[in-house]
């Protein structure tokens, strides 16, 4: 499920920011089984500043990529504040098993949370939920697979993997909860991310595509 014991490649360093390039693998919160974290590990790039870097978004445990850390309390309610008002930019990558029927599409689809005591929670296309909206294009296909870009305008909880799965019928590879495992992980990788910001240049950076997705054939596009 990919090494996840080296160093983390910092992406983007300044005095209010880092991004990461988060393996898949990695909680970002410490998670119930006490195992490894991002949070865990951040008082390692503290390098010299008073307080330790925090999360200021999340990814799902299985999805890599980029990820960005407050390196203060007062720069985690700035730059919170450009995700709140939606004025951040993100790329991701997925391979889907099969190709869709187009070369891009848009799926608008609300999503709201289920749980139950057989399968626990989960998040499901509901047309009261919360308002969720995902751009997608086929980048290649090769081999019974699809890679896919996308690029959300909104940030719900597993939006992208249940706007595929639902939304466009495929469902990422290796995605266990809305789809089937694979035993070389999950294929989604946050790519890039822009945050902008009123007093400084904007935070941009591109995390490459991982190895496991070279297995399916496709390298990075960016590269």
């Amino acid at each position: 499920m990919g090494n996840i014991a080296k160093p983390l490649p910092l992406l983007f360093r300044d005095s209010e920011a880092l991004v990461i390039d988060k393996p898949m693998g990695l909680a970002v919160d410490p998670p119930r089984d006490g195992s490894d974290s991002v949070t865990a590990r951040a008082e390692a790039w503290m390098m010299g500043y008073a307080e330790i870097p925090a999360p200021i978004h999340r990814l799902d445990r299985d999805t890599s990529g980029c990820l960005i850390l407050a390196r203060s309390i007062k720069a985690h309610r700035r730059l919170s504040r450009a995700f709140a008002e939606g004025r951040v930019e993100k790329l991701y990558y997925a391979i889907v098993a099969g190709q869709p029927d187009a070369a891009e599409g848009c799926i608008d689809m609300p999503l709201g949370k289920k749980s139950s005591a057989q399968m626990g929670w989960r998040i499901v296309p509901d047309q009261h939920g919360k308002g969720s909206v995902t751009h997608w294009r086929l980048v290649e296909s090769r081999g019974g697979y699809s890679l896919l870009a996308l690029t959300p305008e909104t940030g719900r909880t597993h939006q992208l993997r249940v706007h595929l799965a639902s939304g466009l019928g495929l469902p990422i590879v290796g995605d266990a909860v809305y789809g089937k495992g694979d035993p070389r992980g999950m294929m989604l990788h946050a790519a890039s991310i822009s945050l902008p910001r009123t007093t400084k240049e904007a935070i941009v950076a591109h995390a490459p595509l991982p190895e496991r997705f070279a297995a399916f054939g496709f390298g990075d596009p960016n590269g």
